[in-house]
């Protein structure tokens, strides 16, 4: 499939995946480990996306640039056609990131006093943010059967008492894929509304669900109690292009929004950077073709790699995921420690993956595997992990 088929040379481009193995994972060399980690692609950004920015670069003045509004009209209609969410132009406030969104939210909606809701295991800056601003961190642990996680409610709703003001939610959940459905959500609201607790929902995964599934965004379910919810949502994760730096928080509160701008200010953002907007046009407005045929790819990476790692390696299963590009791959069967298990992967294998311990301690057991490249780079992963169990 023309450029998913190519492989990119990314080292020595101070790619955080490529280049800072050493830094990472304490190696003293690490330019023959293949990096299967961080979440971001080894593919070329669609043409669009690298044409609307050579545009913006043959102006030569980058002085001081504001978002349009044809931003904004390209979020909106990407997001009522590809999840039938009607976002009003005023609901969009800009960021430099969805983590940086997530540390503005925690800063201005709690205080030291207040505890922040997580569900584990789950994306680590869940876990950094809040323990950073000194806020209280409670962790209801997710169930997990076969590879499927789920909420346990009752358990839920008891962390809730805790004097949580914060739920943060991750959908489409990272690490383990899951797509959240309607009758989930509804419960997710319906509990937070009842102890009075503002949601955060993290879509930064949203576009990167796999037929069968569908992504629901949060916002499209509250009802009354939309007022409530801030929504993260971002081109990057979706197009690779998260070097560029950009991301919107969209809330219909408009109390909620002020209190937002008020925090930007006292922090002197500022908008986001010239290429930054005209990728995000031009990856709206062009880019879905290109979104289709990643999907495709990434899809039957995973069938590729369910199908040999653990008929190769006993002690391993992995479940497909409804989304994302990252497998969670169970290896609590072999019987290896987390740091046996690393070990063997980097200094045998030459394989760098995330250990489950980075999403939380219910993730001891797990892997995070990126399988968002190319086909040949896939099947050298596998390769290098069977050799890393031998």
């Amino acid at each position: 499939m023309g450029i998913f088929n190519e492989i990119v040379e990314r080292r020595n481009t101070r790619s955080l995946k490529w280049d800072r193995l050493e830094f990472v994972y304490g190696v003293e060399d690490g330019s023959d480990i293949l990096p299967m980690w961080v979440a971001d692609m080894d593919f070329a950004a669609p043409e669009p996306v690298i044409a609307a920015m050579k545009e913006r670069l043959e102006h030569p003045v980058f002085g001081y640039s504001y978002i349009c509004d044809g931003c904004k009209d390209a979020v909106q209609k990407w997001h009522v056609d590809r999840h039938n969410w009607q976002i009003e132009k005023d609901w969009i406030l800009f960021h430099q990131g969805v983590v940086p969104a997530i540390a503005t939210v925690v800063e201005t909606f709690t205080t030291q006093d207040d505890a922040i809701l997580v569900t584990s295991p789950v994306y680590p800056p869940f876990f950094n943010v809040p323990k950073f601003q000194e806020r209280k961190l409670i962790e209801c642990v997710m169930k997990e059967e076969n590879g499927v996680y789920s909420i346990d409610f009752d358990a839920f709703e008891k962390c809730l008492q805790d004097n949580v003001k914060l739920f943060i939610l991750c959908n489409p959940h990272n690490p383990g894929g899951i797509v959240w459905s309607e009758d989930e959500l509804k419960e997710m609201v319906r509990l937070c509304a009842k102890y009075d607790v503002l949601i955060l929902s993290d879509e930064i995964h949203a576009d990167l669900v796999f037929p069968g599934h569908k992504h629901i965004p949060l916002a499209t379910i509250a009802g009354e109690e939309n007022d409530r919810i801030i929504t993260c949502v971002a081109p990057t994760k979706t197009f690779n292009i998260a070097g560029v730096q950009i991301a919107m928080m969209i809330a219909s509160n408009p109390e909620i929004r002020e209190k937002l701008r008020q925090n930007a200010m006292a922090h002197g953002q500022m908008e986001p950077n010239a290429f930054a907007a005209a990728a995000l046009k031009a990856a709206y407005e062009e880019g879905a073709p290109w979104l289709e045929q990643l999907l495709e790819v990434v899809s039957s990476n995973m069938d590729y790699i369910i199908e040999t790692l653990p008929a190769a390696v006993p002690g391993v299963k992995i479940t497909k995921p409804q989304g994302t590009y990252l497998l969670w791959i169970d290896y609590r069967g072999t019987g290896l420690s987390e740091e046996e298990m690393m070990k063997r992967l980097l200094t045998k294998g030459k394989l760098a993956l995330e250990p489950g311990t980075k999403y939380g301690e219910a993730g001891r057991g797990f892997l995070r595997m990126n399988v968002a490249t190319t086909r040949s780079q896939v099947e050298d992963g596998v390769k290098r992990f069977i050799a890393a169990m031998k």
